[in-house]
Order: C-alpha cells, then sequence, then structure tokens
C-alpha cells in the first residue's frame, strides 16, 4: 500500500516566509528603478528649461536692437535699454530678429523684458513697440526654483556697472554696453553665469 506524503504546515510556513522575503526584495528594487527614473527624468526636465532659458537670454541680448519706444501715455520715450534689478523688471529692451513666418504687418524689432516672480523667471514681450497703457505683455514662464538673478554692464571705459544707463557724469541713455554679464542662482543646480556680446 503507497502511502502519499504531503508538505506538513512547518514546511509551508517556510516556504510562504522565503516568497514573502523574495517578494519584499523585488518590490524594494523595482521602487528603487522607479524612482531612480522619477529623479532622473525630473533633472532631465530641469536641464532642458535650464538650457532653453540661457537660450532665449542670450539670443534676445546679443540681438538688442537701439531703437527706443514711445511710454505708455506717449508723452515721452523709453531707452532702447533700461535695467536696474529692481522694481517691476530686471531689464528691458528691443530687440531685432523676430521672426515673422506669417507676413503679419508688424515689425521685426520687439519689446522685452525679463522678471523674477517669486522663484520663478518669466519673459515678457509686447505685440507693439510703441504700447499704450492698456496693453499687456505676453507673458511666458522660464525657469522655476530660480533663487537670484543679476545682470552687469560693460561700458566702453572697461567697467562694469549695475543698471543701464549707468549712474555716472556724462552718460546717456543712447550709450550702449559693449557686453552683458548674467548671473543666475539656482535653488538645485547652483549659479550659473553668462557672459554676452552685445552686436552693433
Amino acid at each position: 500500500m503507497n502511502q502519499q506524503r504531503g508538505f506538513t504546515l512547518l514546511e509551508l510556513l517556510v516556504a510562504m516566509a522565503i516568497f514573502a522575503i523574495i517578494g519584499l526584495a523585488a518590490t524594494a528594487g523595482l521602487n528603487a528603478i522607479i524612482d531612480q527614473s522619477t529623479r532622473a527624468t525630473r533633472s532631465l526636465n530641469e536641464l532642458n528649461n535650464l538650457q532653453r532659458a540661457i537660450r532665449f537670454l542670450t539670443t534676445d541680448l546679443y540681438q538688442m536692437h537701439p531703437r527706443g519706444v514711445r511710454d505708455e501715455l506717449g508723452r515721452g520715450y523709453e531707452a532702447a535699454l533700461l535695467a536696474n534689478n529692481q522694481g517691476d523688471y530686471l531689464i528691458r529692451f528691443s530687440r531685432e530678429g523676430w521672426r515673422n513666418p506669417a507676413g503679419i504687418p508688424r515689425s521685426s524689432v520687439q519689446r522685452v523684458q525679463y522678471r523674477l516672480e517669486d522663484t520663478t523667471l518669466i519673459r515678457e514681450y509686447w505685440p507693439v513697440l510703441d504700447r499704450t497703457l492698456s496693453l499687456e505683455p505676453i507673458k511666458a514662464d522660464l525657469l522655476d526654483n530660480v533663487e537670484n538673478i543679476e545682470f552687469e554692464y560693460l561700458d566702453y571705459a572697461d567697467q562694469w556697472q549695475a543698471q543701464w544707463p549707468p549712474i555716472q557724469p556724462g552718460s546717456t541713455a543712447e550709450e550702449w554696453p559693449r557686453a552683458i554679464r548674467l548671473r543666475l542662482t539656482l535653488k538645485n543646480s547652483g549659479e550659473i553665469e553668462r557672459l554676452i556680446e552685445v552686436a552693433g
């Protein structure tokens, strides 16, 4: 007479414990991979956003144009470049090279400004150069987690100025910096510095 022997209760409990341990290890490994992938994706997105913001800044600054604009009330003129790292904007200027693939009747020169709102770097531009009081700029958020941003301006005496036009005897709004130094401090990436030559 054949006797069939099954698993004892102890053997079943040991087998279940082993499977549970293997399952926990596999879950922990999978969670680590998912977490690593999420962090890598976040870092890649941050890098892409940073590169995009730097590209906008350097292109805009390199293409600065000496065309001033009428103020909102139409009574006076704003200089082509205004910057003091304070107030409603960090820097405001005219820039050439505004593409027009649709052939809309408008200037190829664009009025642009950059400002910092909380920790977000914002680029704004107006659809016309000589704007009115009621005309709001078109806004684009460029970069998050910005702790600080500074612009400095190299004059023709090889002196760095904190604002433009510089506050010194004989300076006028028609003067043009030779170069602009940009310092950008980010929460996760530290400080980034760029030196942009000003055309013309």
